[in-house]
């Protein structure tokens, strides 16, 4: 097995979230900085990583670093590094390129001289003046930042939030990395209660049935080093095999997701079977005021609709107004609210959030407020007008 340096890319606001789960797989971590969590690995760990993380975007490939302000630096060392150990005669390799505050500014130039180097470097280790390109796709990217290039390949493919089971869409849907970091930045395990109101197409519930079950999220998709000789069929096999007897069948969650467009319940219903967890998850055609359950102890984690994105104002006080009459009656319970709502801490609870985390859902800045329920028994021993609903009561009047 070679020693390797990956890199897990993150939504900002999640590398914290990414680096744990790379961790709890057994990898070490070199470093963490704005969307980019840097670990060693192997082959077996691009097989076991693209599997199991939750919350990345993609897994890359670090080929190499280095200072270049010219065309024939870049040209030079990236001839220098050893292609030949990742992709064979027949690979088929692309190059993407980005450039941010670099002398080397043009991409289009930058992409080309790579795709020069790599071919030159390629051709006289094989004895090939021309690459034939017809086999496994190997996407090389070159990032110039502040005059320093990283050159790494995509194990991926296709960005890791692309689980396979998205049959069927509504308007504005939470990326399924964004949902899966939101459940586990919340309270929630498997033996609490969880309800979404307005789930859209299920994919919070959807991703909380995952981590309740223990089921890999990439379990059923490809990934693009699937084809690649640096990694053996055999290696994929086994790592895939590992994660079916990881999933927990016998695991009962209680998990309630309503939306009141009938056409988002359907549309979840069919995403939860694709991915194998309808039988946890109890969908319901409803208005967030109709939700019910007196269990002590749940976590509400939701995306209601706001603003620009596709809800209206006075959506959003009707929504406001149904989850402060559930939680006035429900000190126990815990909300866990992403929104792009700035005013959603007054008008909710007239108070500042327990915690709050600034989180991007595609390009729009949200918040992920945190409103922590009281233990199960420390309630009931208080009287009515000390509990967290009080001074809702006094608001509404």
């Amino acid at each position: 097995m070679m020693r390797l340096k990956l890199i897990a890319t993150a939504t900002f606001g999640l590398e914290a979230v990414v680096k744990r789960e790379i961790q709890a797989l057994g990898y070490d971590i070199i470093s963490t900085e704005n969307g980019h969590v840097m670990f060693w690995g192997d082959e077996r760990a691009i097989a076991r990583c693209n599997l199991w993380l939750r919350c990345a975007d993609r897994l890359l490939l670090l080929m190499g670093e280095f200072s270049a302000v010219t065309f024939e630096e870049l040209f030079q060392q990236t001839g220098g590094l050893p292609w030949e150990q990742l992709i064979p005669p027949d690979g088929r390799f692309t190059v993407i390129g980005t450039s941010v505050k670099s002398r080397l500014h043009s991409v289009p130039a930058c992409q080309s001289i790579v795709k020069k180097a790599v071919a030159r470097r390629l051709g006289e280790c094989y004895c090939m003046d021309q690459l034939p390109e017809t086999g496994a796709e190997y996407r090389i990217k070159i990032g110039m930042m502040k005059d320093r290039a990283q050159l790494t390949v995509d194990t991926s493919g296709v960005g890791l939030h692309k689980r396979g089971y998205r049959t069927s869409d509504v308007a504005a849907p939470i990326k399924e990395t964004l949902a899966a970091a939101l459940v586990q930045l919340s309270f929630w395990n498997p033996e609490r209660v969880l309800a979404d109101p307005c789930c859209g197409s299920g994919t919070i519930p959807i991703e909380a049935a995952l981590i309740g079950r223990n089921i890999a999220p990439g379990i059923s998709r490809g990934f693009a080093s699937e084809g690649w000789e640096l990694i053996p069929a055999e290696v994929w096999k086994e790592e895939r095999r590992e994660a079916f007897k990881a999933i927990r069948s016998d695991v009962e969650l209680k998990i309630l997701a309503g939306d009141i467009d009938r056409r988002a319940i359907s549309a979840a219903r069919a995403n939860a079977e694709k991915a194998g967890v309808d039988d946890c998850i109890v969908f319901r055609q409803m208005d967030a005021a109709q939700l019910q359950c007196n269990e002590e102890g749940g976590v509400m984690i939701t995306n209601p609709p706001y603003g620009r994105r596709i809800g209206d104002d006075r959506e959003i006080r009707r929504i406001y107004r149904a989850l402060q009459a559930f939680f006035r009656t429900r000190p126990t319970w815990s909300l866990f609210l992403v929104t792009a709502d700035k005013s959603a801490e007054r008008n909710l609870f007239g108070r500042k959030a327990d915690r709050r985390r600034k989180l991007f859902n595609g390009r729009m800045e949200v918040c992920y407020y945190q409103f922590h329920g009281e233990k199960p028994g420390k309630a009931a021993r208080r009287s009515p007008g000390e509990r967290r609903g009080e001074h809702l009561e006094d608001r509404d009047q």
